[in-house]
C-alpha cells in the first residue's frame, strides 16, 4: 500500500517488488510535459534563450526538458523526407509538477513565470454577474445518479482563438483528461460553440439505443449502440468505451432543442464543434468526483478567460438538480447551485512559523508577503497583528492545502541556492522504536535456532489469506480486537484495498503464515529440513480507531522435512519464550520472577485436529503451534506437500510485560 506524500515532496516512494527475489526500484513519476513557443516567451517575459529560460525553470521548481521543432521531431520518428516543410519555429519543452494543474498549458505556464519575475500581479477571476443571465441553465436529470451524477458548467463569452490558442485550450483539456480526472473516470471535460446551440440544457442518462447523434469528425449519425461499436476500434477513443459500455444507460447532454452536445465521457457532438472562429465557448464537464470538476472547471476558465473581451471574466451557469434526484452528501434534489465558484479559499499562518521552517528568521513580514505573491499566492499582513498573514489562495492553486505547501513556495521564491546550511540547536538522542527493537532481539533468537528470516508482503489474496489456511473471517467477532487487544484470533476481519489492480493484493494480511508458508512453496526443492521464520506486522480490523483498523507485531516460524518433527519447531518455541522473559508452567519453581505460558488445546482448522495448541501466558492467548493440516499444505492450499509444523505469537504484550 502507499503512504502518504506530503506535497512539497516530489520523488516516489520505494517499494519492493519481488518477495522471492528482493529488489528495490524508484517508481519513476511521469511529469506532464508543457510545451512553449519560443517567440511567445519572448513577446511575455522579454529576450529569452535556452540557457536563460534553463535558469528561470529552475528558479521556478520546473525542469527544462528539451528544446526542439516540429521539423526535429519528425526527423528523429520518421526521418528528413517526412519532416519536410514542417515548422523549424523553436519549442521549449517543460516538466511541470503533476498537482500544479495551472502550469499545464501555454497561458498558465507564460502567467505564472511573468508574476514570478515581477512582470504582472496575480489576476483576480470574477463572474460576469452574480446571477445567470434568462435559461442558461443545466438541469441534472434523476436518472444519471446511476452513472455520473455530478455536472458542473461555465460560458466564455468573446473569445479570441489563433491557432496557437486553439492548440492550447485543446492540449489542456488532454493533460487534466490524463491527470485529475484519471482518465475521464472522475471527470470529462466538454466544450462547445454556444452559438450552435439554444440554452437551457438538460444533463440525462438514457438506453444506447434512444441516443442519436453525429459524433464530432464523423459523418453518419448513430445512436449509442453503434457508436461503441465505430469507436471500439479507435486509437484514442476506444481506451474510454469501457467507463459507460457495460451500463444499460449512456450519460448524454442536449439543449432545448434536443440536440445532443455530448455522450460523456466519450466524445462531443460534431453541432457544437469549436473552431478558429468560435467566440462564446460552452463548457460541461460531468463527474463522478464533485471536488475533481470544480477544479478542473476552474482550471480551464481561469487559464483561457485571459482571452475573453473581457480578460479574467467568467459568466456563470446555474446546475439545477431535478425534483426526484435521489440526493447524496454533496447535492440534495431540488438544489441550484450556480458555477463556476470563483471565490478564493481564506487561509491563515504565522510569519514566525514560515520563517523558522526554512531559517530565515531575518525576513520582514513584507519580504515574506512579496515572496508568496511571487508564486502567484495573493496575500496580506494582518492590520492589527503582522505576524498574522492572511492567504486568498486563488482557483489555480488548488494544490495548496497546508502551510507546508506555502512554506515550500517561499523557498522556491527564496531560492533553494540561497537557503543556508545550519547545524540545528536541539539535541534528539537517535533509538528505536521498543516494537522494532524487540522484534530485531526475536530475529537473533530466531537466527540462532537455526531459521532463515523471510520478508513477505503485507498485501496477499482472500484465497490465501483464509482459504487456502482453512478459515474464514467472522463479522461477529469485530468487536473482539477491542475486548482483548493482545489476543490472538484466526477469525478477525481484514483491511481490503478498495479497486486491486490484481486478485493478489486485495487485502492486508491478518496472519504471518500464509507468507511464510508461500515462501516455503517456492523453496520446497531446498535441501531439507527447511526452517523459516518471519517478524513483521499483520493488520486487523479495530472499529475504536481513527482509520478504523491496526497494526500486529507479531512472529511466525515453520519447519518442513520429509517426517514431522515437531518437538524442533517446540523446542524453538521454548527457546523464543524463554528469551522473552517466560518459562513453561510446568517448570516454574516458587520465587522464579519469569512470567509462566502453557498450551492449551485449540481448534484451530489450519492445524490437525488432536496436533494443535494455544500459546496462553498471562492468561492471554498470545498465538497458535501445531502440524499444519494436509489441505493447507497440498496442491489445493500452497502446494508444499511435505510435513510442516508452525507456530504464531502475538509479540506486542511482551512491550509492557518486559
Amino acid at each position: 500500500s502507499s503512504a502518504p506524500v506530503c506535497s512539497a515532496c516530489r520523488r516516489g516512494p520505494v517499494v519492493r517488488v519481488s518477495s522471492v527475489s528482493p529488489l528495490l526500484v524508484r517508481l519513476a513519476s511521469s511529469m506532464p510535459v508543457v510545451s512553449v513557443y519560443q517567440d511567445v516567451l519572448q513577446e511575455a517575459l522579454g529576450e529569452v534563450d535556452e540557457e536563460s529560460f534553463d535558469a528561470l525553470c529552475f528558479e521556478f521548481g520546473l525542469e527544462l526538458d528539451d528544446v526542439t521543432s516540429d521539423y526535429e521531431i519528425a526527423c528523429k520518428e520518421r526521418g528528413k523526407a517526412a519532416a519536410e516543410g514542417l515548422s523549424k519555429r523553436v519549442i521549449y519543452k517543460v516538466d511541470v509538477p503533476a498537482n500544479r494543474y495551472d502550469l499545464l498549458c501555454l497561458e498558465g505556464l507564460v502567467r505564472a513565470l511573468q508574476i514570478f519575475k515581477g512582470k504582472m500581479q496575480p489576476p483576480r477571476y470574477q463572474l460576469s454577474q452574480k446571477t445567470p443571465v434568462a435559461n442558461m441553465r443545466m438541469t441534472v436529470a434523476a436518472s444519471t445518479a446511476q452513472i455520473r451524477p455530478f455536472c458542473v458548467c461555465a460560458v466564455l463569452r468573446g473569445v479570441k482563438f489563433n491557432p496557437d490558442r486553439y492548440q492550447s485550450f485543446i492540449d489542456l483539456q488532454d493533460k487534466l483528461h490524463q491527470n485529475i480526472c484519471r482518465k475521464r473516470t472522475l471527470v470529462a471535460i466538454g466544450t462547445h460553440d454556444l452559438s450552435t446551440l439554444k440554452p437551457p440544457f438538460s444533463y440525462e442518462a438514457l438506453p444506447p439505443k434512444d441516443i442519436r447523434f453525429v459524433p464530432l469528425n464523423q459523418t453518419e449519425e448513430m445512436d449509442g449502440n453503434r457508436l461503441m461499436e465505430v469507436f471500439s476500434t479507435h486509437q484514442q477513443l476506444k481506451a474510454y468505451l469501457p467507463i459507460i459500455q457495460n451500463s444499460p444507460v449512456f450519460p448524454v447532454i442536449y439543449d432545448s432543442n434536443r440536440t445532443v452536445l455530448s455522450l460523456p465521457p466519450i466524445i462531443n457532438g460534431e453541432h457544437s464543434k469549436i473552431r478558429l472562429e468560435t467566440k462564446d465557448v460552452f463548457i460541461e464537464m460531468t463527474a463522478t468526483d464533485l471536488t475533481k470538476a470544480q477544479v478542473t472547471l476552474n482550471t480551464v476558465v481561469a487559464m483561457f478567460s485571459e482571452h475573453c473581451d473581457k480578460p479574467f471574466t467568467v459568466e456563470p451557469v446555474e446546475v439545477v438538480y431535478a425534483d426526484d434526484y435521489p440526493g447524496n452528501t454533496f447535492v440534495q434534489p431540488k438544489q441550484k447551485i450556480v458555477y463556476p465558484n470563483l471565490d478564493p479559499r481564506p487561509m491563515e499562518s504565522k510569519i514566525d512559523s514560515l520563517k523558522s521552517s526554512l531559517s530565515l528568521n531575518m525576513l520582514k513580514p513584507e519580504e515574506v508577503r512579496d515572496l508568496l505573491k511571487r508564486m502567484s499566492v495573493p496575500c496580506e499582513l494582518d492590520k492589527n497583528n503582522k505576524n498574522i498573514l492572511k492567504v486568498d489562495v486563488p482557483i489555480t492553486r488548488s494544490d495548496i492545502m497546508h502551510e507546508c505547501d506555502l512554506v515550500e513556495d517561499i523557498a522556491i521564491a527564496y531560492g533553494y541556492n540561497n537557503l543556508k546550511l545550519e547545524v540545528p540547536m536541539t539535541f534528539a538522542g537517535a533509538a528505536e522504536q521498543p516494537v522494532n527493537r524487540l522484534s530485531d532481539l526475536v530475529r537473533v533468537e530466531m537466527a540462532n535456532a537455526g531459521f532463515t528470516e523471510a520478508l513477505n508482503w503485507a498485501l496477499l489474496s482472500r484465497k490465501e489469506n483464509f482459504e487456502n489456511m482453512r478459515r474464514e473471517p467472522k463479522p461477529e467477532e469485530l468487536w473482539r480486537s477491542v475486548a482483548n487487544p493482545h489476543e490472538y484470533c484466526e477469525t478477525l476481519l481484514p483491511v481490503s484495498v478498495k479497486d486491486p489492480k490484481t486478485k493478489e493484493f486485495e487485502i492486508l494480511r491478518t496472519s504471518l503464515l500464509p507468507g511464510i508458508l508461500k515462501t516455503m512453496a517456492c523453496n520446497k526443492s531446498q535441501e531439507l529440513p527447511v526452517r523459516i521464520f518471519e517478524a513483521g506486522d499483520v493488520v486487523i480490523q479495530e472499529p475504536t480507531k481513527e482509520v478504523g483498523s491496526k497494526n500486529v507485531r507479531r512472529v511466525a516460524a515453520l519447519y518442513a522435512s520429509t517426517k514431522s518433527a515437531f518437538s524442533v519447531l517446540h523446542g524453538a518455541l521454548d527457546q523464543l519464550m524463554y528469551s522473552l522473559g517466560t518459562e513453561p508452567e510446568h517448570e516454574h519453581t516458587e520465587g522464579s520472577k519469569r512470567r509462566t505460558f502453557k498450551l492449551v488445546p485449540s481448534q484451530d482448522p489450519a492445524f490437525i485436529v488432536g496436533m494443535q495448541a494455544h500459546i496462553v501466558c498471562g492468561g492471554i492467548i498470545l498465538g497458535v503451534i501445531g502440524e499444519l493440516h494436509p489441505a493447507v499444505l497440498s496442491n489445493e492450499g500452497f502446494n508444499i506437500n511435505l510435513p510442516t509444523s508452525a507456530f504464531e505469537i502475538n509479540l506486542e504484550p511482551f512491550l509492557e510485560w518486559l
